[in-house]
């Protein structure tokens, strides 16, 4: 990413939890450890099923009255659902504020530089009102800013930032494994595992339960992981649902389509290594792992 430069998404949504039992609830729901975020620390998570395949994926930053969650506005309404499914007799609110907050993304070398003048060194800073931090996920992300419009872009004036394209962001996303679009196409179409929730740093093994916890450690125990969420590229129109064979044997289904599919493939009977690169169809098209 470009040191002075900054991404804008406004197809992301917050959600507000807030309320005296805002931890526990948290914490009796999401992969990650809610201990682990603090004004000084942020992280990556999600919610799985009870059989603990992939739901739902977001980041917690620590608000002054409890926590943001920063995930995928296509998701919204039912997460927002769901959130209060699980609400019962808890103090907890649970508010969608999407309209109040925007998204931005900058490189992490502008983060740090950030950090010094702030005399900061932590993961997350807050920087003019906003939260700051390092994407927990991956190095290439770059590090994202949480703000209202108004305040965004009084401070991208302040820093002299660039708005850049989304489009690049998105590139280096998909080249780094990492599904940014189409994340409903995941819902209920594979574990948590196999959409790489422990590369991403989306896990902690060691906390108490969660949704679908148990299966998730029996997963990872037994060494049942058979299947892994993989990045594809094609100059063909792909289509979900496609069966994708190498050498004439089924290894896996397309879940993303175009521009940035994604495939979820068999990586048992081989190492990833020996997959990337090679021709590979989907349904009758041609494409690559990467």
């Amino acid at each position: 990413m470009k040191k002075n430069h900054i991404n804008i998404f406004k197809d992301r949504g917050i959600i507000s939890i807030s309320g005296k039992d805002s931890k526990e609830f948290l914490q009796n729901i999401i992969t990650n450890d809610i201990n682990g975020v603090d004004k000084d620390n942020s992280i990556f998570s999600g919610i799985f099923t009870p059989q603990g395949k992939y739901l739902y994926e977001f980041f917690v930053i620590k608000s002054d009255n409890g926590y943001f969650l920063d995930s995928s506005a296509e998701f919204m309404g039912e997460l927002k659902t769901f959130l209060e499914k699980y609400k019962l007799n808890s103090d907890v609110q649970i508010k969608d504020i999407s309209n109040k907050y925007v998204v931005g993304v900058i490189s992490n070398e502008k983060f740090e530089e950030i950090k010094k003048e702030e005399n900061k060194s932590t993961q997350t800073i807050i920087f003019r009102s906003s939260p700051f931090f390092q994407d927990p996920r991956s190095k290439e992300l770059g590090s994202r800013v949480l703000s209202n419009l108004e305040k965004l872009y009084l401070t991208i004036k302040k820093l002299s930032l660039k708005i850049e394209d989304n489009n690049d962001y998105f590139n280096i996303a998909h080249k780094a494994g990492i599904p940014i679009k189409s994340l409903k196409k995941l819902q209920n179409n594979l574990f948590g595992l196999e959409a790489n929730f422990e590369e991403l740093s989306a896990i902690d093994f060691k906390k108490g339960c969660y949704i679908g916890q148990e299966n998730t450690a029996r997963m990872k125990l037994k060494n049942k992981l058979r299947k892994k969420l993989l990045p594809l590229v094609s100059k063909e129109n792909l289509e979900i649902g496609s069966e994708i064979t190498l050498d004439g044997n089924q290894i896996g289904k397309l879940l993303i389509a175009n521009p940035f599919p994604f495939g979820l493939i068999n990586t048992f009977d081989k190492k990833i290594s020996e997959l990337k690169n090679k021709e590979i169809l989907v349904g009758k098209q041609k494409a690559k792992i990467i």
